[in-house]
Order: C-alpha cells, then structure tokens, then sequence
C-alpha cells in the first residue's frame, strides 16, 4: 500500500515552516555562520588560523562548523565576519498585510 504525500512549497526560512519559535533570529544567525564557513573553506584555514585572524577563540569556529549556534548573538557573528574582512548589509522590508 502507497501513501500519498502532500507536497507544499516552503519559504526561504526553513525554522518558519517547522514552526520553530525565535525563527527570524535562528534564520539569520544561520546564514551569518554559513558566510563564516564559506570564508574559512575558501581562504582554507584552520580554526586555529581563523581564531589568530580574528581575536575569537578558536573553539566559536568549531561551534559555527558544527552548527552549534547557542552560544552566538547576531551582533557577534557580525564581528566574527568583520573581522574576517567582511561587510554586512542588513535590508529590512514591511511585511504584507494578510
């Protein structure tokens, strides 16, 4: 016997659709620690190399690899980037009216 599924189309946020409370923030931060990794495979270093570049401990590299992301704040993952050369724009926009 075959189950039919349901297919529907998710937003760019996946925590949104889980339902996940604090969804914009955990969003965000994803995508912060995304760039942060990207960096560090692109430019090949370590997390000992990124922890001498940046002033952070090289185990908050370890925690971002590992999508341990508890511990950060937007604020400091922005600082992270800063310090890894990297600028950030934020673009906020209105919600639309149901």
């Amino acid at each position: 016997m075959t189950k039919k599924l349901e297919i529907k189309k998710g937003s760019s946020n996946v925590f949104k659709d889980l339902g996940v409370p604090g969804s914009d923030v955990k969003h965000l931060k994803a995508q912060l620690a995304a760039e942060v990794i990207r960096i560090l495979d692109s430019q090949k270093l370590s997390v000992r190399k990124a922890a001498e570049q940046t002033g952070f401990d090289h185990a908050d590299f370890s925690r971002i690899r590992n999508a341990d992301l508890a511990r950060f704040t937007i604020d400091r993952l922005v600082t992270i980037l800063n310090n890894l050369n990297r600028h950030i724009e934020l673009k906020i926009t209105r919600l639309k009216s149901a």
